[in-house]
């Protein structure tokens, strides 16, 4: 077991375990620690606690030290510093004419390095935008393109169901998110509803479908055929919080294609008290069928 405590470096950013070096900081508490671009300022979201060798990151950058008074202003001053900096590289942006859009900007801790974040549709040559935004900041720099998720998360927002997008301010990595989901939650296929500020689908779809996943069992589909307390009938729509399905029965009357006709009346039935019999075209009145 390996001691370590808990940083971010953003409100809702990924945490990052770090050695405590014997301190014992607090949440909320600020620190200066090590990382791969140098000495950085982040704040405790995780108190001191042992966890295993695999769930570690060799090798393990130590905490320096906790932020003193200098350290806490000097963060502020690189935080105040952002909005000139945003402004002065989307000047030279549009003067480069660069088909690119600006997102943020990071100073780091030793004022060392800024760090443009970006969106664009393809390969953008930034090569003489570097040089113009070196020859004013007399510092090194660094332009970094993310995606539309990673835009929402910097910029924030509203999410239709109102409250502040998760990604801006809780959610701290991306999970994959399918519209296989969508189609397991019974949801409408509509962009406009299940696509997020982003454009992507809405990463709210993962929350839940475990649980559907786990009630959808032997729940059968929309058109599956099914055997009930009533006779035979056809699945027309299936309910997966509740666990029912409506069925309409086989009337034993044929159309003029040969197929069964379904009766008007809708039953309603626990998943429980169906038997599954597949899809596929009636052929007799025993609840058989070949498939098309």
């Amino acid at each position: 077991m390996i001691k370590v405590t808990g940083v971010r470096f953003k409100k809702s950013g990924k945490m990052y375990y770090f050695d405590p070096a014997g301190f014992d900081p607090e949440i909320g508490t600020g620190v200066i620690v090590e990382t791969a671009r140098g000495l950085e300022f982040g704040t405790v979201n995780m108190t001191v606690r042992e966890v295993t060798e695999d769930d570690v990151v060799q090798p393990l950058k130590k905490v320096i030290r906790i932020a003193n008074e200098s350290d806490i202003r000097k963060h502020e001053e690189n935080e105040a510093k952002r909005d000139n900096a945003l402004e002065v590289c989307r000047d030279k942006i549009l003067a480069h004419g660069l088909e690119m859009k600006l997102i943020d900007v990071e100073f780091t801790f030793d004022n060392n390095k800024i760090i443009f974040y970006f969106t664009a549709d393809g390969r953008v040559d930034f090569r003489e935008l570097v040089k113009d935004l070196a020859s004013v900041f007399r510092m090194r720099i660094e332009l970094r393109q993310v995606g539309v998720r990673d835009e929402a998360k910097m910029l924030g927002g509203v999410g239709c169901c109102g409250r502040e997008l998760c990604c801006a301010s809780w959610l701290t990595d991306f999970q994959p998110v399918s519209i296989k989901m969508t189609k397991t939650q019974n949801m409408s296929l509509n962009p406009t509803k299940i696509s997020g500020v982003c454009g992507r689908l809405m990463c709210c779809l993962k929350y839940e479908n475990d649980t559907y996943l786990e009630l959808r069992k032997g729940m059968p589909d929309v058109n599956e055929n099914v055997r009930t307390a009533e006779g035979v009938g056809k699945v027309v729509e299936t309910n997966i919080l509740g666990g029912t399905v409506k069925v309409r029965l086989y009337t034993g009357e044929e159309d003029e294609d040969g197929r069964e006709k379904l009766g008007s009346d809708v039953y309603v039935f626990k998943k429980e008290d169906v038997e599954r019999l597949g899809k596929g075209r009636r052929n007799d009145k025993g609840g058989r069928e070949k498939k098309n």
